[in-house]
């Protein structure tokens, strides 16, 4: 039994050792002593005996044993060999009464390699054991900006509250995420009925997804997947589940799981598709057996939010536009967004074919629902979301944005002029930096200085008093209840305010635009993409547009209008080098022009922004939903993540 065990297992290593081979890769097993002379180790630790997973267990401390086995932990050796009688004879007592002496491993950036036991190691792997019992010693490194290796301390603190040493990530800042989403807190000790319930949960969860194919997956770890997971179905509910239900929820967002895997997981349309005809043409043609309902979600009441007022006026625009072909209906969540699953669901049970999700606050709930119902395409209001199953959209406001800041730094007397962003999130980055960028094209004198209506304890008003601040860009609409004048670009003399101009959304054109596509068949043509829709458009789509005070001086009138159309035409672009941030240094060199995607996730500022993106805990609570989603303080590794993980 041991002989036919012995070459089953030597076949398994030759396979394994050709595959390597006719891949250019090394056939056996690593040695941890030909990685550390390029490492710097700052310590070692004893963690003394416990289980270990066995697929951790990857390669061998020195290179005495290496060659004895293929990079699979199987054997190479022929049969009849000194090392295959002993091999086999672990084969016996596996069999007879089981493998309990632990071998001895060095542990190094989450991975081990045996110091003594690597017949023991190979004799479980050929078992498939998920698991060995081990004699630690933990080799650290010292501590750098490698992105390795900064995911490996924030391993070892989550090792160190929990001693769970079976959770591997490829990004930084899921381990934090991840004591989040049990419901935990950074370095809070996790109890013995907590170690017990993760373990089920992850076993059931890795059986699942393994089942799914999950380990075809490249650039990914299973703990990534249970991380997106876990953003969608909340720990509490989903560790109470079995393996198949677990996987049925898999299949649902599954598209989404092997997004994971690609770090250029965006496509973003800058431009519509241009088609001969619009949609009321095509209905000439064809019978519409039925009108299609969309519908609109918003969080708030129009008339309480000048955000949600835009996306209402747009909604009105396309039930005038296209009220042939559609029925147009709103929902409001109010401030139930706990409940806004359910309440998508319930717009979805009501017939709606087109739902649009007005703010970020509901992407969670967008892609969940949209699992849950395939047919209905789910949009959601929100920049630079990688998801299958809900497309998103957004303006490049920035575009209006660097326009309004030549208008300002054309008009200032003092070179000084004062922004007000509201959320530090995706995009709103770029809308400052344009800004700053148009002023200074004007005016190579002029400085913005930067003002958050969403930080604590903050009075924007006396802020631009005590510095001369005359010159104004604020919000860029009005509700119908707001009757005041601070918004885009108005100067304040005498404590009377005057609007110059001020960057406006189109959303009735944008939402016009997107129901074309549908009935034209765009939508589709999309859909051939294997990677998330992010719809981002301009001035070139009609979307968004500058208007100005008749009182502007006729020559910056003139500008206005030539860099508009150059801008939509793409003669001109905004972000074009050489581009310097606050640190001086130099972010795109001269005569380049920055990628959507840079311009996207934009988390700097330019040299002549005085002040700063701030802290998610420099907030008010009410901001800090939106920017736990789309923040910049989350949207780079090491600034935290500002995604459903």
């Amino acid at each position: 039994m041991a002989y036919e065990d012995y070459i089953k297992a030597q076949k398994m290593a030759i396979k394994a050792y050709k595959a390597a081979t006719s891949r250019g890769l090394y056939p056996y097993l690593p040695v941890l002593d030909d990685l550390l002379p390029h490492a710097d180790i700052e310590c070692e630790v004893k963690l003394g005996v416990s289980n270990i997973p066995l697929y951790q267990v990857i390669g061998t401390s020195t290179a005495g044993r290496t060659r004895a086995f293929a990079n699979n932990f199987m054997p190479l050796l022929d049969y009849g060999t000194e090392f295959s009688a002993k091999w086999s004879h672990l084969v016996d007592a596996q069999i007879e009464e089981g493998i309990h002496d632990a071998i001895k491993v060095y542990e190094y950036m989450n991975r081990y390699y045996v110091v003594e036991g690597n017949k023991r190691a190979s004799v479980l792997k050929y078992f498939d054991s998920p698991s060995i019992l081990a004699d630690i010693t933990r080799k650290i490194p010292r501590k750098t900006d490698d992105l390795e290796v900064r995911i490996y301390y924030e391993f070892m603190d989550f090792y160190d509250a929990t001693k769970i040493n079976y959770v591997q990530f490829s990004k930084l800042g899921n381990f934090p995420k991840l004591i989040e989403a049990v419901g935990k807190h950074q370095g809070e000790a996790w109890s013995d009925d907590d170690l017990m319930d993760f373990a089920s949960f992850h076993t059931a969860f890795y059986n699942a997804y393994k089942d799914k194919g999950g380990n075809k997956l490249i650039n990914i770890t299973c703990d990534d997947a249970l991380l997106y997971y876990l953003s969608l179905y909340p720990y509490a509910e989903s560790k109470e589940m079995t393996s198949n239900e677990i996987k049925k929820n898999l299949e649902k967002i599954w598209s989404e799981i092997a997004l994971l895997q690609d770090n250029d997981s965006v496509e973003l349309l800058m431009n519509p598709i241009n088609e001969s005809h619009t949609v009321k043409k095509v209905i000439n043609k064809i019978k519409i057996p039925r009108k299609k309902k969309v519908a609109f979600v918003y969080d708030k009441e129009p008339s309480s939010s000048d955000w949600i007022y835009g996306h209402e006026l747009g909604r009105l625009h396309i039930q005038e536009n296209l009220g042939e072909i559609i029925d147009t209906t709103s929902y409001v969540i109010n401030s139930e967004l706990d409940k806004s699953e359910d309440i998508l669901e319930e717009v979805c049970n009501d017939g709606n074919e087109i739902i649009f999700t007005t703010t970020p606050k509901l992407i969670k709930a967008s892609v969940k629902v949209a699992a849950n119902h395939p047919d209905i395409k789910i949009l959601n209001c929100s920049l630079n979301s990688s998801h299958t199953t809900v497309r998103t959209y957004y303006t490049r406001m920035y575009e209006a944005k660097f326009i309004t800041g030549m208008i300002a730094g054309a008009m200032c007397i003092n070179d000084k002029i004062g922004y007000v962003a509201d959320y530090p999130i995706y995009g709103e980055a770029a809308n400052i930096n344009a800004f700053a960028l148009g002023a200074k094209m004007v005016n190579p004198r002029a400085k913005v200085y930067l003002a958050w209506s969403t930080l604590k304890n903050f009075n924007i008003d006396t802020f631009f008093k005590e510095r001369g601040i005359t010159y104004i860009s604020s919000q860029d609409s009005l509700t119908p209840e707001n009757g005041q004048r601070q918004f885009g670009l108005y100067v304040e003399k005498n404590d009377t305010k005057k609007n110059i101009a001020v960057p406006i959304y189109h959303w009735g054109a944008l939402y016009e635009e997107l129901i074309n596509s549908i009935f034209k068949g765009s939508w589709k043509i999309d859909d051939s993409s294997e990677k998330a829709i992010n719809y981002w458009w301009g001035l070139s789509a009609g979307v968004i547009d500058i208007i100005y005070s008749n009182n502007l001086p006729s020559g910056i009138g003139k500008l206005v209008e030539l860099m508009k159309k150059a801008i939509a035409s793409g003669v001109f672009h905004p972000f074009t080098g050489p581009l310097t941030d606050q640190n001086e240094e130099l972010r795109l060199d001269a005569y380049n022009v920055m990628r959507p995607e840079d311009i996207m996730t934009m988390d700097w500022l330019c040299n002549n922004v005085i002040g700063s993106i701030p802290k998610i805990d420099e907030l008010i609570d009410s901001a800090k939903a939106v920017v736990e989603l789309r923040g910049l303080d989350a949207a780079t590794p090491d600034k935290g993540g500002a995604s459903l993980l």
